[in-house]
């Protein structure tokens, strides 16, 4: 279910002309799937989760609750290395950019998008590195 539940908050996030129906839809889904984690899931899976519903407030446009979960996604990947994927680090990076780009703070937004393309950098993968650097080029500094 909280998988569902994620890949689902991407179709909304991703559907053109989202309606409020959609875009309160696509809050709750990013919540639920975060919360099923929390009972089911890895350090990794809840950071994950995080990132999600800290993408859907940028989308929303709603700052303080993005930075809310992009800083928690940072702290569960920064606290639990072991666990996660080695594109885990510049997504965590990526949201805490995003968040700030959205809160108007481009001096951070800038910061992260740095640290995050050093971290991606590392990754050895083109393909696994691709929509990082993509997602990058898309946060406004």
């Amino acid at each position: 279910m909280a998988i569902q539940l994620y890949n689902t908050t991407w179709e909304l996030i991703d559907k053109p002309d989202r309606t409020q129906d959609d875009d309160d839809e696509m809050l709750h889904r990013a919540h639920a799937s975060r919360y099923l984690w929390g009972g089911v899931g890895t350090a990794a899976n809840r950071a994950r989760g995080e990132w999600i519903c800290s993408r859907v407030y940028t989308v929303l446009g709603r700052a303080e609750p993005a930075l809310h979960h992009a800083r928690r996604c940072l702290e569960l990947v920064e606290s639990h290395p072991t666990d996660m994927e080695e594109w885990d680090l510049p997504a965590a990076y990526e949201a805490v950019a995003r968040a700030h780009s959205v809160a108007g703070d481009l001096d951070e937004a800038r910061r992260y998008v740095e640290l995050g393309r050093q971290a991606a950098s590392r990754i050895d993968s083109a393909e696994d590195r691709a929509p990082l650097e993509a997602d990058f080029a898309t946060i406004r500094t």
